[in-house]
């Protein structure tokens, strides 16, 4: 039943998604009110819980000076994925494709559709720069995003709907004054994409008694 193949359907996607927030750039404004720098974010894959740890957690980097983190920085990563019934299609449809370089056809069943959902989070050291960051990039969900990717010669410019579920601002006032403010902005999102399975070849008819 059961044999090797990858189509890098869900890498493909994942790439698309952290893509979104490639660009996210923070402001700093002046006496004036007019632009003095703007700071790009980074952006890396991986839970915020290890950001925050190389935050609370000095190191040392070989000239014996002490570097914790720079803020402000984005981070995101899948969480889980869910199969989808309502988006569920005849499991026996195929799709088709022909080459004639090497005279063959190409098919493969119907996706599988299949929800994930992905954590976005930013940390920043001024809740200026998550206002700044929000602003960049609530107006384009409304609620959703549609990004297209190209998962294979058969299945090509496939639209995967990316969902904004929910946004969290969080402020961590623990310990003394001397401690660091925590301010971390959570946002929460679901893409309505799918997974294929293997594609088979086979050689053209040519002829048919």
């Amino acid at each position: 039943m059961f044999e090797v193949f990858y189509n890098q359907a869900i890498r493909k996607m994942t790439v698309a998604f952290g893509s979104l927030f490639n660009n996210v750039y923070v402001q700093r404004l002046n006496s004036s009110g007019d632009e003095d720098s703007r700071i790009r974010v980074p952006l890396g894959y991986g839970p915020k819980e290890k950001y925050i740890r190389r935050l609370r957690e000095a190191s040392t980097i070989g000239d014996s000076r002490d570097v914790e983190i720079t803020l402000p920085r984005m981070s995101f990563e899948m969480t889980s994925a869910l199969y989808d019934p309502s988006r569920k299609k005849n499991t026996l449809q195929q799709r088709f494709i022909s080459h004639t370089e090497n005279e063959k056809i190409y098919n493969n069943y119907t996706e599988v559709p299949y929800d994930f959902n992905f954590g976005v989070s930013a940390m920043v050291k001024f809740m200026e720069d998550g206002l700044c960051i929000l602003e960049q990039i609530l107006p384009y969900f409304t609620p959703e995003f549609t990004v297209t990717i190209n998962v294979s010669d058969i299945n090509q410019k496939v639209d995967i709907p990316i969902i904004l579920n929910s946004v969290e601002i969080n402020e961590d006032y623990e310990g003394d004054f001397d401690s660091r403010r925590m301010i971390t902005l959570d946002l929460d999102f679901t893409a309505k994409s799918y997974v294929y399975g293997p594609t088979k070849s086979s050689g053209i008819i040519q002829k048919a008694i």
